[in-house]
C-alpha cells in the first residue's frame, strides 16, 4: 500500500493556533525582518559598554592583565605621574599601554556616553570625522555613543511602560467586561473623568516639585497609559462571557477568578498582543517628546529627545538632527511593521 502523504493544507489545519499564527507572521517578510533588525538593535544597545566605551575591554601591560571595564586603575599603574583614574584616550596613556609588548583591546567606538573629546581638532559641535564617525554634540560628546545609549534608555523605558500599561489595562478591562452592570458603569465613568485630566500639566507640576527621574516619568505616564488597552480587553470579555464554555464553567461551580484567568483571558489576548508594538512605539515617542521639552530624564542621561533639542538649537550642525531623526524614525517604523504583521498573524479569518 502506498504511503499516504498529508497535504500542506492538512498540515496547516492540524497545527496549533500558535504555530499557525507564527507561520502567518513569517510569511510577512517586512514584519519578520523588522523583528530581526529590531532585536539586533536592542541586543547591541544592551551590550553598549562592549561596543562604545572610552575604556579598553582588556589591557596587557608589563606582563599583567588589566580589566578597565570593570575596575578603575590609576594613571600610575601605566607609568603616569598622577594617582587619578587613567584616561585611556590620553595619547600618553594610549602609547604606554600599546608600545613594546603591551597591547589593549578597545571597543569598536572608543567613546562612552559622557566622554568629551578634548582632542578634537574642530570646535563643538564638530562634524563627522575619522575620530567621531557621526560627529559630536554641542558639549563635545560623541554622537554615535549618545545614540546607542539613548536608544537603550528609550527601549527599556518603552518596555517598562508597556508592561505596566498591559497589567493595569488587562486588569481593568477584565473586571469591567466580566462583571458588567454597575461595575462596568462605575469604571467607565471613572475612566472618562481620569482621562480628561491634563496629563502634560501634571507632568510640568511634578517636574517642578520633584527631581527629574525615569522612575517619576514611568509612574506618571503609567497612570494614564492603561486606558486605551482596557477598552479592547473589556470588549473581548463582554463578548466571551456570553459563550457556552463560560456558562458551562459557571454551572460547574468554577470561581470567577479561575474563569477569568484560565478561560476568558487566554481567549482575549489577541488585541493585547497586537497592541504591544504600537504601545511601545507610543511610549518611546512620549519619552522623546518630554525630553525635547526638558521634562524627561535627568540631565546628563543619554536621550534622543535631548539630542533633537540640540539639533533645533544648532541648525548648522545638521548631523545632530539627521542622525537622531534617523534612529527615531527607524525605530518607530520597525515597531509599526511588526505590529501590522502581528495583527495579520493573529487574525482568525486568515489561514
Amino acid at each position: 500500500m502506498a504511503a499516504e502523504h498529508s497535504s500542506p493544507a492538512a498540515a496547516q489545519a492540524g497545527a496549533s493556533p500558535a504555530r499557525r499564527a507564527w507561520r502567518r507572521f513569517r510569511s510577512n517578510r517586512l514584519g519578520l525582518w523588522s523583528l530581526v533588525l529590531f532585536a539586533v538593535l536592542v541586543l547591541v544597545s544592551l551590550g553598549a559598554e562592549l561596543v562604545s566605551n572610552d575604556r579598553p575591554l582588556l589591557v596587557r601591560y608589563d606582563g599583567q592583565w588589566y580589566f578597565p571595564l570593570v575596575r578603575d586603575y590609576p594613571e600610575t599603574t601605566f607609568g603616569g605621574d598622577f594617582a587619578t583614574p587613567a584616561d585611556y584616550l590620553d595619547p600618553f596613556v594610549r602609547q604606554r599601554i600599546t608600545e613594546g609588548g603591551n597591547w589593549a583591546l578597545y571597543t569598536l567606538n572608543p567613546y562612552g556616553p559622557d566622554t568629551l573629546n578634548y582632542f578634537s581638532r574642530e570646535p563643538n559641535p564638530s562634524p563627522p570625522s575619522r575620530e567621531n564617525w557621526l560627529g559630536t554634540d554641542d558639549r563635545g560628546r560623541d554622537m554615535l555613543a549618545q545614540l546607542i545609549y539613548g536608544f537603550r534608555v528609550s527601549v527599556l523605558f518603552g518596555l517598562a511602560l508597556t508592561a505596566v500599561g498591559v497589567v493595569l489595562g488587562v486588569a481593568a478591562g477584565a473586571v469591567q467586561g466580566f462583571f458588567g452592570g454597575k461595575t462596568d458603569l462605575a469604571f467607565q465613568r471613572f475612566i472618562e473623568i481620569w482621562g480628561s485630566m491634563p496629563e502634560l500639566y501634571l507632568l510640568i507640576i511634578f517636574s517642578a516639585v520633584f527631581a527629574p527621574s525615569i522612575a517619576l516619568l514611568l509612574v506618571l505616564l503609567s497612570l494614564f497609559g492603561w486606558m486605551g488597552l482596557s477598552d479592547y480587553v473589556r470588549a473581548e470579555f463582554l463578548r466571551n462571557r456570553q459563550l457556552d464554555y463560560v456558562k458551562a464553567a459557571r454551572a460547574l461551580g468554577v470561581k470567577n477568578g479561575q474563569i477569568i484567568w484560565r478561560h476568558i483571558l487566554p481567549n482575549s489576548m489577541t488585541p493585547v498582543v497586537t497592541f504591544l508594538p504600537f504601545r511601545m512605539g507610543a511610549a518611546i515617542l512620549a519619552l522623546t517628546s518630554l525630553d525635547f521639552l526638558g521634562l524627561g530624564v535627568p540631565p546628563g542621561t543619554p536621550s534622543l529627545g535631548e539630542l533633537l533639542s540640540q539639533g533645533k538649537n544648532n541648525i548648522d550642525a545638521w548631523w545632530i538632527s539627521l542622525s537622531t531623526f534617523a534612529v527615531l524614525v527607524t525605530t518607530l517604523l520597525l515597531l509599526t511593521f511588526m505590529g501590522d504583521a502581528l495583527r495579520d498573524a493573529l487574525d482568525p479569518r486568515k489561514q
